[in-house]
C-alpha cells in the first residue's frame, strides 16, 4: 500500500463509543468539514461519486473513487502516491491550510473508505485529458445544455438566473456573472471566459476554487451545449 502506514480497522469516536475507520471514512467522504477552512464549501463527493455505475443525472468533475484505492496513478498519471493525490484536491479545492499527514486519523479513515470500496486490486490508471489552449467550441442543442447544466453545474451553481439552491454564497450566478466579464475581463469574449473556468477551474486565477472538467469529464459537445443553454 503506498499511503505509508498501517490501519487500526476500529477508531473511537467521542463519547459514543467506537466506529470503524471506514465507516468515518465515508462520513469524511461527504463531509466538507474534512476541511479546517471555514471558507471552504467542498466535499470530496461535490466531485466525486463512490460508486461503480454512472450516476443518473449527474456529471461531476473527477472521477468515481470506486475502485481507486490500488491504481498505479492518479491525476492522469502525474502522482503516483495515493496521499500527494488526495492532497491535491485537499489543498487546492478545499482550501485546506496543510497537507494531509500519514498519521492523521483523519487521512487513515478516508485510506480505509477508499480501500473498502476498491475491490479490484488491480485497477488501472485512468486518463485526464486537460485542454491546454482555450479555443470556442461548435454550439450544440440548448436543451441538452439544459440537462448539461443540471447535472454538471447546479450543484455548485443553483439554478440559473437566480443561483438558488447554490452550495455558497461565493459560487457564480449564471448566465448573469458574465455580465462583469467586460470589465474584468476587457476584451476577451464571454464564452471563452467561461470555457477558460470550465476547462482550467481555479489555476491561472479567474475562478475562484472551482475545479477543472477534463475532456472525459465533459465534452467539447456537451460544453458547447452548455453554452448554447447559457445563451454564449
Amino acid at each position: 500500500m503506498r499511503w505509508g502506514w498501517l490501519v487500526a480497522s476500529v477508531l473511537t469516536v467521542g463519547c459514543g463509543g467506537a466506529t470503524s475507520a471506514e465507516d468515518f471514512g465515508e462520513e469524511l467522504f461527504q463531509d466538507s468539514r474534512l476541511s479546517e477552512s471555514q471558507f471552504n464549501s467542498f466535499s470530496c463527493a461535490t466531485c466525486h461519486a463512490s460508486t461503480a455505475k454512472p450516476e443518473e443525472g449527474h456529471v461531476r468533475a473527477g472521477y468515481s473513487l470506486y475502485n481507486s484505492a490500488f491504481r498505479p496513478s492518479w491525476w492522469g498519471g502525474y502522482e503516483t502516491n495515493l496521499l500527494n493525490a488526495v492532497n491535491f484536491c485537499y489543498v487546492n479545492f478545499m482550501r485546506g491550510v496543510s497537507p494531509l499527514t500519514a498519521e492523521d486519523p483523519k487521512s487513515r479513515a478516508l485510506y480505509e473508505y477508499l480501500v473498502h470500496i476498491s475491490p479490484d486490486s488491480q485497477a488501472p490508471a485512468l486518463p485526464l485529458t486537460v485542454v491546454k489552449d482555450i479555443q470556442d467550441v461548435p454550439r450544440g442543442s440548448s436543451s441538452r445544455g439544459a440537462e448539461v447544466y443540471s447535472a454538471a453545474c447546479q450543484t455548485c451553481h443553483g439554478e440559473p438566473h437566480t443561483g438558488k439552491g447554490r452550495l455558497t454564497q461565493l459560487a457564480s450566478i449564471l448566465p448573469e456573472v458574465t455580465d462583469e466579464y467586460d470589465s474584468l475581463f476587457p476584451g476577451v469574449p464571454h464564452q471563452l471566459v467561461v470555457i477558460e473556468k470550465v476547462r482550467h477551474g481555479q489555476f491561472f486565477g479567474v475562478s475562484g476554487s472551482m475545479p477543472l472538467y477534463s475532456r472525459e469529464a465533459l465534452s467539447d459537445e456537451d460544453l458547447g451545449a452548455l453554452l448554447a443553454f447559457l445563451g454564449l
